[in-house]
């Protein structure tokens, strides 16, 4: 099996924890190439990249197209995505060499050339105010907002910025959008959920619109955007004894009792 190893050089400490995962691959004789974020190529059957989930969903995006897996070692906060921490990398090389993992496949966002695997998040290009916008579905009005923003997620993304924003947690295999507004200046905005087939387009008609990528990359400002399903879904690789209702549980504290 080939490795693709992927790190990012703006994660803190990023060359120790690059150095940990290549002794480990060398003492299994794993056969791997090493690829900064900004320029990953294809070479192996199976990617590692190492950093937060923002360097995972930028590696899924760009190995989607190629159809290979990637594997999310955490260096950074949460790591909601990730399988494992630096400590664990021994477990997670084995699992890999003895087929012990499995990969699920992931929908994706797209808006013209850009593709999102969490959230497209739609604000005003004047962040300091609220803004008014038109959301509309397969070419039919549906409703306005007033608000800081409106976060358009895949399942993946429901536990990202849009449950932040008070959006559901949908399970990731699901074919379905979320619409989230943030801080809607109203008390009527609720969440939309819809099939992963309709095309949304958001409008403005007093500013312009900023739209951020999976949190990291923005376009530039705009009258209108439109998104939709991507043709390409990124594939993940997760450890056998992990599963979405174990990281909710696990990661985000899902619905534990409070201690006493």
């Amino acid at each position: 099996m080939k490795i693709n190893l992927i790190f990012n050089r703006y994660i803190p400490d990023y060359k120790k924890a690059l150095e940990t995962v290549e002794k480990a691959l060398l003492s299994y004789n794993a056969e791997f190439k090493t690829f900064d974020l900004e320029n990953m190529e294809c070479f192996g059957d199976i990617s590692f990249a190492i950093g937060g989930d923002g360097t995972l969903l930028r590696a899924a995006r760009f190995y989607s197209k190629f159809k290979i897996p990637v594997l999310g070692i955490n260096v950074g906060r949460l790591g909601f995505l990730a399988q494992a921490g630096i400590n664990e990398i021994n477990g997670v090389i084995e699992a890999v060499l003895e087929n012990q993992y499995k990969t699920e496949e992931r929908i994706m966002l797209q808006s013209g050339e850009y593709i999102a695997l969490n959230d497209f998040v739609i604000k005003g290009c004047n962040t300091s105010r609220t803004s008014k916008f038109f959301l509309e579905i397969n070419g039919k009005f549906v409703c306005d907002y007033i608000a800081d923003g409106l976060i358009i997620s895949t399942p993946t993304g429901s536990t990202a910025y849009g449950l932040s924003a008070g959006g559901p947690v949908l399970h990731p295999e699901l074919d379905a959008i979320v619409i989230v507004p943030i801080c809607p200046h109203t008390l009527n905005a609720r969440p939309l959920v819809v099939p992963s087939g309709e095309h949304i387009t958001v409008k403005t008609n007093d500013d312009l619109l900023s739209v951020s990528i999976d949190g990291f990359e923005t376009i530039k400002c705009t009258e209108k955007t439109s998104i939709k399903i991507a043709p390409d879904k990124a594939k993940l690789v997760f450890l056998k004894n992990n599963n979405f209702y174990s990281v909710l549980r696990n990661k985000l504290h899902w619905g534990l009792s409070p201690e006493g």
